[in-house]
C-alpha cells in the first residue's frame, strides 16, 4: 500500500485540509470499527505510541494508538491553524509539521512567493523530508490552496516548484479553489494569473475548482433543504449545518459547507488508495490516463451525490442516473459545459456495490452525447472501490480532461488585463524584491498559450473521426 502527504496551505487549504481529516477519520472509523491499524489507515495516517519521545513511537501495525495525519499545515496567520489546534481534530496533527507566521502575505503573491518562499524554504524542506520518511511508499503530495489570496497562491505555488526539486518522482496532485468574479479581493486576478505560470510549469494535475460553482451548489442544496422537496431533510448536527449552523443562518458565503464539498472531492479522489476494490486505480493512474500533453493538465471534476455522510435525508438516486448527473452542469466544482465541448480522456471513479457491467453500460449509454478527440475515442479510465461513503450505497467521481475550462481561464485573463491595463495596484508588487513587472508579462503570456492550446483543440471538434482499422492477429 502506498501512502500520501496533505501539504494546506493558506486559510481556504487549511480550512478544507480540516473537513477533509475529519471526514477521513469518520469513514475510516465506520469501515475499521475494531480499531486496528491496517493499510487503508496507513495511506494517510501513522499510528504514534505517544508515550515515547522523538520519532521512535511510530507502530506499523496491531491497534490504534494515536493517529497522525500525513500532513503538512502552511500559514502566514495563525488564526486558522491555532483554530484547529483548539479544535476536536488538535490531536491528529503533530506540532512539528506546522509552519506559521503572524504578519501573512497581505494578499500579495509576490509576498507570499518572493519573501515567504526564501525565508521559509529550508523549514518546508525539512518537515516535507520528515513527512516523505515517516512513508514506506510515498506516491503523492496533494496540496491544497486557493488562487485569490497571498499565502495560498504564491507561497503554494512555491511549494510546487521545492516538491518537483526535491521529490521528482512523486506526484503532485494540487487543488485549486478559483476566485469568483466578485471576489473581496481586488488584486485576486493578479494573484491567481501569477499562480496559474507555476501551476502549468510544476504541477502534474490540477483540479480547479469555482468559488462560484461551490456557492450555486450550496444554495441549490439549501433551496432543495428550505422546499421540502423529495422528502429532503437536513440532519441536526450535520457537516452541512455545523460550523455555526451555516444553513440555518443562512449566511451569504457558507464557506463550512462549501469546503466540505471540496473534501468530499478529495475523500472520494483518494478512495481506491484507501480501500480495497476489484477495479482500484493508482493515483499516478490519473495522470498517466487523463493528462495527453504536460501542460493540459487541468481536470474538471462532478461529484455525485454531492452531500457528505448522509447529511441530507434525500431518496438516493438510481445508479444509471447518478452516472448522467456526473455529466451534468450541476454536479460540476467548475462552471462550463463539457458535453458541447472536447475531451480528450475521462476517469470514473466509482464507489459502493457497482459492477463492471454496469460501468461498461453506462458509458456505452453516455458515449454519443459526448465529444472526444479524435485519436482517443475509447478515453475512459475507470476505477471500482468496495466502500461506499458513509451513509450512502454508491457515489461517483468524474475527472474530464475537457476543453470546457477555457472560459475560465479566458475570463480571468481579461479581470487580469482590466487591472493590468491601468497598472493598478502594481506598485505593491514590484516593492518586493525579485519581483518585476516582467513576470505579469510572462504570466499572461503563459496563460495565453494554454488558452490557444486548448482553441486548437477546440477547431478539431467539427472533424470526422477516422476508423481506424485494427491490427489483425493470424491465429
Amino acid at each position: 500500500m502506498t501512502q500520501s502527504v496533505v501539504v494546506q496551505v493558506g486559510q481556504c487549504g487549511n480550512q478544507i485540509g480540516c473537513c477533509f481529516w475529519d471526514l477521513a477519520l469518520r469513514e475510516h472509523a465506520a469501515v475499521n470499527q475494531k480499531g486496528i491499524y491496517d493499510e487503508a489507515i496507513s495511506s494517510f495516517f501513522r499510528n504514534v505510541d505517544t508515550r515515547v519521545v522523538g520519532d521512535g513511537g511510530s507502530i506499523s501495525r496491531g491497534k490504534i494508538h494515536s493517529l497522525k495525519a500525513r500532513a503538512v499545515l502552511i500559514d502566514m496567520e495563525e488564526g486558522v491553524v491555532n483554530e484547529i489546534l483548539q479544535g476536536p481534530l488538535r490531536d491528529v496533527f503533530d506540532s512539528k509539521q506546522l509552519i506559521t507566521d503572524i504578519s501573512g502575505s497581505g494578499n500579495n503573491w509576490a509576498v507570499g512567493h518572493k519573501v515567504f518562499g526564501s525565508l521559509y524554504q529550508e523549514q518546508i524542506l525539512e518537515k516535507l523530508r520528515k513527512s516523505a520518511e515517516h512513508c514506506d511508499c510515498l506516491q503523492c503530495f496533494f496540496i491544497i490552496h486557493s488562487m485569490g489570496g497571498g499565502t495560498g497562491s504564491g507561497l503554494g505555488t512555491f511549494l510546487l516548484k521545492v516538491l518537483e526539486d526535491e521529490f521528482p518522482e512523486v506526484h503532485r496532485f494540487v487543488t485549486s479553489i478559483y476566485p469568483s468574479a466578485e471576489d473581496d479581493v481586488i488584486t485576486s486576478p493578479y494573484n491567481s494569473i501569477l499562480a496559474m505560470k507555476e501551476l502549468n510549469e510544476h504541477a502534474d494535475c490540477v483540479l480547479p475548482i469555482d468559488n462560484q460553482s461551490l456557492f450555486d451548489i450550496i444554495s441549490k442544496i439549501d433551496l432543495m433543504v428550505n422546499s421540502g422537496k423529495l422528502g429532503t431533510i437536513v440532519k441536526p448536527k450535520s457537516l452541512i449545518t455545523s460550523n455555526a449552523e451555516a444553513f440555518k443562518k443562512r449566511h451569504k458565503k457558507p464557506f463550512d459547507a462549501m469546503n466540505n464539498i471540496v473534501a468530499n472531492l478529495l475523500l472520494n479522489l483518494t478512495s481506491s488508495a484507501r480501500f480495497e476494490g476489484s477495479l482500484n486505480m493508482d493515483l499516478n493512474e490519473i495522470s498517466m490516463n487523463l493528462v495527453p500533453f504536460p501542460q493540459l493538465h487541468y481536470l474538471v471534476s462532478s461529484l455525485t451525490p454531492l452531500y457528505t455522510l448522509a447529511d441530507v435525508n434525500i431518496p438516493p438516486r438510481r445508479l444509471d442516473q447518478m452516472f448522467s448527473d456526473a455529466f451534468s452542469k450541476d454536479h460540476q466544482l467548475i462552471r462550463g459545459d463539457p458535453k458541447h465541448s472536447l475531451y480528450l480522456a475521462c476517469a470514473l471513479m466509482v464507489r459502493g456495490n457497482v459492477q463492471i457491467s454496469d460501468l461498461r453500460r453506462n458509458i456505452e449509454r453516455l458515449k454519443p452525447a459526448l465529444q472526444f478527440v479524435s485519436w482517443n475515442q475509447e478515453g475512459w479510465k475507470t476505477s471500482l472501490c468496495s466502500v461506499p461513503p458513509v451513509g450512502h450505497s454508491h457515489s461517483l467521481l468524474a475527472l474530464a480532461n475537457n476543453t470546457c475550462v477555457k472560459p475560465t481561464f479566458i475570463e480571468l485573463r481579461e479581470r487580469f488585463m482590466r487591472l493590468y491595463k491601468k497598472k493598478a495596484h502594481l506598485h505593491h508588487y514590484l516593492q518586493v524584491e525579485g519581483m518585476e513587472e516582467s513576470c505579469f508579462r510572462e504570466a499572461v503570456s503563459s496563460l495565453s498559450a494554454l488558452i490557444q492550446e486548448y482553441n486548437q483543440l477546440d477547431a478539431t471538434k467539427s472533424m470526422p473521426v477516422q476508423d481506424i482499422p485494427r491490427l489483425s492477429i493470424a491465429v
